[in-house]
């Protein structure tokens, strides 16, 4: 087994570093539309919880190594995720789980990255990197120079990324792309398009599971693309794994039974018991017969939200009983007045 070797040791003084350079003086309770009601009334004080503490058992995921604090993906994204102080009374509460996308270079070589293009984000902003080309088109010594998000941190191997993640936090790794545009987005897939998206997905899945299997650390591999999860089961059964929802719960569930995934992460719109419920935003089922806790509960899985971005989503979603969320702050769980 791998030694956890991270590059940058936190030591006392590093907090007040990052904090100099930007990075930790954004991990507050983010400001939210969430935040007041539509006649301007304020949420916090709508149920009798002031002074009310978050419980410290829910699992804090960090989402690309929380994403709104740290350049995405990163080296110091997972090394700065992995720092910091246990339950919800802590400045920078460290992470139980860091959630990393995993795509390959051209030569095969994994990455943690998000896009396909390297100088694609989202909704038209500007890209990760100043780099052009598709990541699985482009080779490895051009993916990893190239700068994330203008700041001196460049793209890092998944093997970088679990050098630097201690033994102690596990790793959600996300399987994003095998190398190819041809895939099947959040789909339950017939028998014919499963068996040919399978091969299309081994090699990965082999290369990324290999890989893993030399730390530590506890794994969760989720994916949108059930492809991605039948070839985890196939080559590695004892492996978590967990379908990520899109627009349709009865496909997302039908794919969770289909194979038996330990955990589901599910939209923070999707929870019954939330001010939030079926608001609009990813999701086109009929929720209202569908209960994911009891369902999760029922079934004895796991059940992660994502993305959670403000403490209010929190602490909501904590009371309405799931089990983890999936955030790029790590301080959504520690409540406020």
């Amino acid at each position: 087994m791998s030694q956890y070797i991270g590059r940058r040791t936190f030591v006392e003084g590093t907090a007040a570093t990052l904090a100099g350079a930007g990075l930790v003086g954004g991990a507050t309770a983010q400001e939210s539309d969430n935040e007041s009601d539509d006649d301007g009334s304020d949420e916090s004080e709508s149920d009798d919880t002031e002074g009310e503490e978050m419980p410290d058992d829910t699992t804090l995921i960090a989402h690309r190594g929380f994403a709104g604090v740290y350049p995405e993906n990163t080296q110091l994204a997972v090394e700065a995720s992995s720092f910091g102080g246990p339950g919800t009374e802590t400045a920078h509460r460290r992470a139980d789980m860091i959630e990393v996308d995993v795509v390959p270079t051209a030569d095969g070589t994994l990455v943690t990255f998000h896009d396909n293009g390297l100088a694609e984000r989202d909704g038209g902003e500007r890209g990760l990197t100043d780099t052009e080309g598709l990541i699985f088109e482009t080779d490895t010594d051009t993916v990893t120079s190239a700068k994330v998000l203008g700041t001196e941190e460049t793209v890092p191997t998944l093997e970088t990324v679990m050098d630097s993640i201690p033994p102690s936090v596990a790793v959600n790794l996300e399987f994003k792309n095998p190398g190819s545009e041809d895939l099947y987005f959040a789909e339950s897939l017939s028998d014919q398009t499963l068996s040919t998206q399978r091969e299309l997905w081994r090699p990965y899945t082999e290369r990324a599971l290999d890989l893993a299997g030399e730390y530590d650390n506890d794994i969760l591999v989720s994916s949108f693309y059930e492809a991605a999860l039948a070839t985890v089961r196939d080559y590695d059964d004892s492996v978590p794994i967990a379908f990520l929802f899109w627009d349709s719960i009865e496909e997302g569930l039908e794919v969770t039974r289909r194979y038996d995934c330990e955990a589901m992460n599910v939209p923070w719109n999707t929870i019954q018991g939330t001010p939030f419920f079926n608001d609009d935003g990813y999701i086109e089922s009929d929720l209202s017969d569908i209960d994911l806790v009891e369902v999760a509960d029922d079934e004895d899985r796991e059940l992660n939200t994502w993305t959670v971005s403000t403490w209010y989503q929190a602490q909501e979603l904590v009371r309405a009983g799931v089990d983890g969320l999936i955030s790029d702050y790590p301080t959504v769980l520690s409540f406020q007045d």
